[in-house]
């Protein structure tokens, strides 16, 4: 079968999120094992990723300039190269591997990440004809859903690597089999994929579009409604209450992530894909307002003592399987509704407000667990994600519309 140049490019595109995806779910879980291993608490070691998702804020709002600037070819390679010598950072003997020097590892990480993903969802918006929606929300799904189950199966193979290779080992593959990569993108992605027409200036960064201003909001509730709750004080009320050790928390999150990463690929057909059904705003409000009650059940329950550990796992991956299709929903709106000239500086703009909603609940998640407990968490996450299906109200009602 031959496959046309649309196809190939995004088979690139697609393979080369998936590597560095598996590194950087690896590389997170290196990072955890081997400071836990060094006595280090949940606490500090979230902490660790703190630039992490301050710098995946200011590489969004940047990036989508660049892009439109250098092409998406260039910020996915310079991605991968980045991501490259942040492993390499990590490769200096263990006496040199102090808490700054991780946390600017993982700061370059963390612009390389958000690079790469910015370039991976911008470039799928220029390989789909305007008039293929269906098309185009197939393949956001599957780069967005293939995405996180291999961030699962980056945290099993960060493990696996640790065990058998120690910490340097793990690196040194890594960072080996991401300039193999790098090479072949080099090589075959196709030049000047997602340059602007015009260049750009810097003060575009911020997207002047309502919707797209609108949907950015919602997006940042949404993810801040997540991590509020499952960066730092679910691990640590796992471990702490439940009494689980260290490999069953680490497994357990992995294997939610990749179930996670399952659902968002069938995110289509969940939303009436057989029925020709193309979201809109009004598809997101019912999503999120669903997504909604759980966080509260939950803590309901938790609030009253009843089979608190059942409760608990059950719920949460009832809210992975909703909070799947909202992600989905939402990264499918930004990319249909994003400009076709200059489709990273709108895409850009909505991940970093997607950056700055992890960001503000990776703060609270430690911070207000620390104070008031896990149940605090789950409202405030309850009430994040009624603020994103308010937002998503204020939506066009279809396509058309906007």
């Amino acid at each position: 079968m031959t496959l046309t140049p649309e196809i190939r490019q995004y088979l690139i595109v697609t393979g080369n999120y998936w590597a560095f995806t598996l590194t950087d779910g690896a590389l997170r879980m290196l990072v955890v094992l081997h400071f836990h291993k060094l006595g280090y608490s949940p606490i500090e070691i979230a902490f660790l990723f703190l630039f992490y998702e301050f710098f995946g804020v200011v590489t969004n709002l940047v990036g989508g300039w660049l892009g439109a600037r250098l092409g998406l070819n260039n910020t996915m390679n310079i991605g991968l190269a980045l991501q490259i010598i942040a492993l390499s950072m990590l490769l200096v003997p263990s006496t040199a591997l102090t808490v700054p020097w991780v946390m600017a590892a993982q700061a370059l990480s963390g612009i390389a990440k958000d690079l790469n993903k910015m370039s991976a969802k911008s470039s799928i918006k220029l390989l789909v004809p305007d008039d293929a929606q269906s098309t185009l929300y197939k393949w956001v799904a599957i780069l967005t859903g293939s995405k996180n189950t291999l961030k699962g199966i980056g945290f099993f193979m960060g493990g696996l690597l640790l065990f058998y290779l120690e910490f340097q080992g793990a690196i040194a593959v890594m960072a080996s089999t991401l300039v193999i990569v790098w090479l072949f993108s080099i090589l075959n992605l196709k030049k000047e994929l997602g340059k602007s027409k015009s260049k750009p200036k810097f003060s575009q960064i911020f997207s002047k579009s309502r919707t797209i201003n609108i949907l950015s909001a919602a997006r940042l509730f949404l993810f801040g409604a997540r991590d509020v709750w499952f960066v730092v004080a679910l691990p640590v009320y796992l471990a702490t209450v439940f009494h689980w050790n260290h490999w069953q928390v680490g497994g357990f999150l992995a294997l939610w992530i990749i179930i996670y990463g399952i659902i968002q690929t069938l995110a289509p057909h969940l939303t009436g894909k057989r029925k020709k059904n193309i979201p809109s705003g009004r598809t997101a409000f019912i999503w999120a307002g669903a997504l909604a009650i759980v966080p509260a059940i939950i803590a309901f329950v938790l609030n009253a003592n009843v089979a608190p550990e059942f409760a608990l796992i059950i719920g949460l991956f009832i809210f992975g399987a909703l909070f799947a299709v909202n992600s989905s929903l939402h990264s499918y709106l930004i990319v249909s509704y994003a400009s076709r000239d200059g489709v990273s500086l709108d895409v850009g703009f909505y991940y970093m407000a997607n950056a700055m909603g992890r960001l503000l609940g990776t703060i609270l998640s430690g911070w207000i667990y620390q104070i008031y407990g896990l149940t605090a968490c789950l409202l405030i996450s309850t009430f994040f994600i009624l603020l994103a299906a308010l937002l998503s109200a204020m939506l066009p009602k279809n396509n058309s519309d906007i």
